[in-house]
């Protein structure tokens, strides 16, 4: 028999093996979210009785969990809280990362080097540690928790470090200088160069931190749990919280309610993908 076709009938099999296992990793990786949507659709009873079952096997399906969800959560108002949050705190990230990455590579001199260093240092530290002093000086010695304002500093701090190490590493390998240096011979200044040369260059890397701090912001439950207690000021991850009670739980409801917690998120992800997998492509490159 031919090598060329011994050869290839591997390859083939080794292809198809490959396919089973990846098809079989989705599965596995989809089933929880495939479980939650089901039981979202289920009634009380039916959950605890057999969760694990599909919708053609029950009767009572119906979307009463929603519409019990979306009232007791007081979704757009959740929804708006969460939405001012993410929207603020991706933005100053997002400008403020930028423009400290570009800084640091462009002026190569040791508070440079020194800052930077730091701040891939304070990647390591977890906020577990940080928590309980964070809550006494902002709220024992400052009294600024319970605001909005408070919560998107604090978002913004906290993926300040990653931020910056993703776009330092952007601008080192992808923006050349000799663009910079035409913009300086045209009159442009350095502001004027950030902004209107090197800033549109950033798109893939912009696209990929966005998405990024975006859903660590909308999915956060403990940061704005130890900021924000006025009911009118809780994000939709906190609102979920008044399904549970001190006995029992209404499954159905809280399944509904991380769905509505979630379509928003998957939504922007799902149109900023192409630039999120060019973005990840070209950092991997460089």
């Amino acid at each position: 028999m031919n090598k060329n076709m011994i050869g290839g009938k591997k390859k083939k099999v080794t292809n198809i093996l490959g396919m089973v296992v990846l098809l079989l990793l989705f599965a596995a990786y989809m089933f929880p979210f495939l479980m939650v949507v089901i039981n979202s659709l289920k009634q009380k009873r039916d959950i605890i009785k057999s969760p694990f079952s599909w919708l053609f096997t029950i009767k009572g399906l119906s979307f009463d969990n929603f519409v019990k969800a979306f009232t007791q959560m007081d979704f757009m108002n959740a929804f708006k809280n969460s939405l001012i949050v993410t929207v603020c705190a991706t933005l100053l990230v997002t400008l403020l990362a930028s423009m400290l990455a570009y800084y640091i590579v462009r002026n190569n001199n040791k508070i440079s080097n020194l800052t930077f260093a730091l701040m891939v240092a304070s990647m390591i530290i977890p906020f577990q540690a940080i928590m309980i002093p964070l809550v006494s000086v902002y709220g024992g010695s400052l009294n600024i928790l319970n605001h909005r304002t408070t919560l998107i500093f604090m978002h913004t701090g906290f993926s300040m470090a990653m931020s910056v190490f993703m776009f330092h590493g952007f601008v080192k390998g992808s923006i050349p200088v000799a663009l910079e240096e035409a913009a300086y011979i045209d009159g442009c200044t350095k502001t004027q160069t950030f902004f209107k040369i090197v800033f549109p260059l950033l798109k893939p890397i912009i696209s990929t931190m966005a998405i990024l701090n975006a859903l660590a912001f909308w999915n956060d439950f403990l940061l704005p749990s130890l900021v924000l207690t006025d009911k009118k000021l809780l994000t939709l991850p906190l609102s979920t919280y008044s399904f549970y009670g001190t006995y029992s739980a209404d499954y159905g409801t809280i399944m509904a309610g991380l769905l509505l917690c979630v379509i928003p998120i998957l939504i922007l992800y799902i149109v900023l993908q192409k630039q999120i997998i060019s973005g990840v492509v070209a950092g991997a490159v460089k």
